[in-house]
């Protein structure tokens, strides 16, 4: 389809995420085209998927620039250079500035492994399980400069069983992640979202989400 948005996935790692929202942007009624896939890490492993699919990769080290604010100001000029829309961060172990989010502000999504505003930063899974919750997931959101915080675009919610593992949690999680990141971005890439006083609204309909039944006690 014409018009697409022209999409940046960010990536440290194996971009299990960006693989997802390649697949996703390979369908033709897809509203994004992932245009490039851009690690701090030369040995991230999804840079070799996404040159597989033909995807344009770059490497930008951030141990090349003197401190933040230098590193994420050339991020910025190879967005800009590379005509890019829309960022989604999928596991970019890099805290950004509050200078390159609001430059992209709205612009700029991320999916994190629990129900925010519930069990930011690192360990959800093990947290979840040690705290005793009854139902954990993922959540897609717009990026604001506080860690793990911004507008909530889609959840997803899984039941945490008792003999759950963090692995084994992890991997129900990861499912989830997969479905509804490409949703989240398919509702930003469609021009269907507002924020109005840091909060989401769909136009034309609710927002997709995962429905799970509390496991009978």
């Amino acid at each position: 389809m014409s018009g697409r948005k022209r999409v940046a996935v960010l990536i440290s790692g194996r971009g299990s995420n960006m693989a997802a929202l390649v697949k996703a942007a390979e369908t033709p009624d897809f509203p994004a085209e992932i245009a490039l896939v851009l690690s701090n890490r030369a040995d991230a492993a999804g840079l070799a998927f996404a040159q597989e699919h033909g995807i344009e990769t770059l490497v930008l080290s951030h141990k090349d620039y003197a401190d933040r604010i230098a590193f994420d100001a050339a991020l910025d000029a190879h967005l800009r250079i590379a005509g890019i829309e829309i960022i989604c961060l999928a596991g970019f172990m890099r805290l950004l500035t509050p200078w390159l989010v609001e430059r992209w502000r709205d612009r700029m999504i991320n999916v994190h492994p629990s129900l925010l505003p519930s069990f930011k930063g690192l360990d959800t899974h093990a947290r979840a399980i040690e705290t005793g919750v009854r139902f954990h997931g993922c959540t897609v959101h717009f990026v604001r400069a506080e860690m793990d915080a911004g507008p909530i675009i889609l959840q997803a919610a899984v039941p945490v069983q008792d003999d759950d593992t963090p692995d084994v949690l992890a991997a129900r999680v990861l499912e989830q992640e997969h479905v509804i990141y490409p949703q989240g971005l398919g509702l930003l890439a469609a021009g269907r979202l507002a924020v109005e006083q840091e909060r989401v609204f769909v136009d034309g309909a609710t927002p997709l989400r995962e429905v799970m039944i509390a496991p009978q006690v």
